[in-house]
């Protein structure tokens, strides 16, 4: 049976306890991983733009010894021509072991992972799910924190549409004694979709508008940017594209054990003179996503190194 990861919880607890081991032993024995894909081959999907979802997984491939083909944009596919995601992944199970997609709507992941005879990595679908990304932020917290229980995780900016953000919190939700804050414009709240959840599941959570009211109760910030393709209108966005900024005056007010997490790319929300900070993670994130990302295709192929 392949197996696919289309939202974190593909993954049990545990099966991710595995993987973050995994990738431990990957940072510290690269060598002994390097030809562990020799012979295979990765397909790259990108049916929107990306820098480092893609070249991250494409690095983790070669790291591994296999070889990458794909495409970086819808318009240089067969897409262009009208042909769908489940004729595209049909062709694409002929030529690929292992494909990672990205698409703007949301379950096109599933719709590929349904017609695929190889497994499929949901590179990002819509605003719905982005599972790497939020493999990479675990292990940065895990390795930052120590662990992923006892946390209260801050998360700022676009909740609405920020895939990022609503990945992270489902998977979260497995561990001991979290608590989440909501840092958002109203415009921008989290979809109900995801607070029914923790609702049900008695997890706490509120609703804040202004970052200086919460920030210093945070273990963990995680800024995200406000998404201009996701807007119906250039005025909407215009206007509460710079409604938070993290900067040197804000960041004095959280605790010297708070770090600073963005799924990247930055427009203006972090202020750069905050990366000199040490408690700025997102350059490290990029580091460690490439090491999950290694772990999670190895696992998928169901590849041991020995």
């Amino acid at each position: 049976m392949k197996r696919d990861l289309l939202t974190p919880l593909d993954f049990s607890k545990e099966e991710l306890d595995r993987l973050f081991l995994l990738a431990d032993d990957i940072e510290a024995h690269p060598e002994k991983y390097a030809h562990a894909c020799e012979g295979k081959k990765l397909a790259t999907l990108f049916y929107e733009p990306s820098t480092r979802t893609r070249l991250s997984i494409e690095t983790a491939m070669l790291n591994l010894g296999g070889r990458t083909m794909g495409f970086a944009d819808a318009n240089s596919s067969s897409a262009a021509k009208g042909e769908t995601v489940a004729d595209t992944i049909r062709v694409i199970s002929n030529f690929a072991d292992i494909a990672a997609i990205r698409h703007p709507k949301e379950g096109a992941a599933t719709v590929a992972a349904q017609y695929a005879t190889i497994p499929i990595i949901n590179a990002g679908d819509g605003g719905h799910q982005h599972p790497t990304q939020t493999l990479t932020d675990l292990t940065t917290i895990r390795k930052l924190r120590g662990g992923l229980d006892n946390l209260t995780i801050g998360l700022c900016g676009d909740l609405k549409f920020g895939r990022t953000v609503h990945s992270l919190v489902s998977a979260m939700c497995r561990y001991e004694n979290i608590r989440f804050v909501f840092i958002s414009p109203p415009e921008l709240r989290m979809p109900d979709y995801v607070t029914d959840v923790l609702r049900d599941r008695g997890i706490p959570y509120k609703e804040v508008t202004m970052l200086e009211d919460s920030i210093g109760e945070l273990d963990i910030l995680y800024m995200t940017r406000v998404q201009k393709e996701r807007f119906f209108n250039e005025e909407d966005y215009i206007r509460l594209k710079d409604f938070y900024i993290l900067d040197e005056r804000k960041l004095a007010m959280a605790k010297s054990d708070c770090y600073i997490l963005h799924p990247l790319p930055r427009i203006t929300e972090i202020a750069p003179e905050v990366d000199n900070d040490p408690r700025a993670a997102y350059f490290l994130q990029v580091h460690y996503g490439v090491m999950i990302r290694m772990a999670t295709i190895l696992t998928l192929l169901d590849i041991t190194v020995h």
